[in-house]
């Protein structure tokens, strides 16, 4: 295809505001009240920026920034607003006994737990600097995490009708998930995000219906490979997967800023 001189400068002035650079940040363990003030943070900012764009010129509108989270939580149990409280099987005492605090959140989806050995990722991207489809987001996520337990041989994929990453998920003989999604998109922008069973105590999922399903059960990578997995590694192979994914260019940061 041959692109008149005007569609040219058209095509430039709407790439200069693509922002394809994704500032990436490892929490390390931070509580999870404190990483979501964070992430509300962040996403405040975003969407203020893109609605401040809206009233001006293009020439003077803001290019907006990308964020990609890593961090692992202390014993957390979270709520999404499509979630039934009933599917938290434990009381205050409950919780207490095992460490363990609750948040009713603000993503989509059901229950889930968060602890140590578990890899949360938080992408805050404007989904204008990549595509807006949050299904295909939503997607892009599973895969990238897919491609990461293809990569130490074991084989995951999807479930028609169910997020996230689940292992026999082709005959369905033993279905068993091992990684959870929610997230909360506005005006494009995306929070929350992806809980990856990397090494976690897969007994505090006991505790709960995880995502409202009854009838499944949940697993880890220690569990299916029989060993403790490197934490570190784990995180190197799902953002490079996930930057391959996006087109991202990942810039490394550190700590809350």
């Amino acid at each position: 295809m041959i692109l008149t001189i005007f569609e040219k400068k058209l095509l430039q002035k709407v790439n200069q505001f693509i922002n394809k650079k994704v500032i990436f940040r490892d929490l390390g363990t931070k509580d999870y009240q404190e990483a979501w003030d964070y992430q509300e943070k962040i996403f405040a900012k975003t969407v203020a920026t893109k609605i401040e764009n809206r009233k001006l010129d293009p020439e003077q509108a803001q290019i907006t920034d990308n964020y990609l989270l890593f961090v692992e939580h202390p014993h957390v149990y979270t709520l999404g607003k499509s979630g039934r409280p009933e599917n938290l099987l434990l009381n205050e005492a409950g919780l207490k006994k095992f460490q363990a605090s609750y948040y009713p959140i603000n993503r989509g989806g059901d229950i889930t737990y968060h602890g140590p050995g578990q890899l949360v990722g938080y992408p805050i991207l404007d989904l204008d600097n990549f595509f807006t489809d949050i299904h295909k987001y939503l997607r892009y996520l599973e895969e990238a995490v897919i491609a990461t337990l293809e990569d130490y041989g074991i084989e995951a994929g999807r479930i028609e009708g169910l997020t996230g990453v689940w292992l026999d998920h082709i005959h369905q003989k033993n279905p068993r998930k091992i990684c959870a999604l929610g997230v909360k998109s506005s005006r494009w922008v995306t929070m929350h995000g992806f809980a990856f069973n990397v090494n976690p105590d897969l007994s505090y999922f006991n505790h709960i219906i995880p995502c409202g399903i009854s009838d499944k059960a949940v697993t880890s990578m220690e569990m299916e490979l029989g060993k403790k997995i490197s934490m570190a590694e784990v995180k190197e192979r799902v953002k490079f997967h996930i930057g391959r994914l996006f087109g991202m260019e990942i810039l490394e940061s550190e700590g809350l800023k």
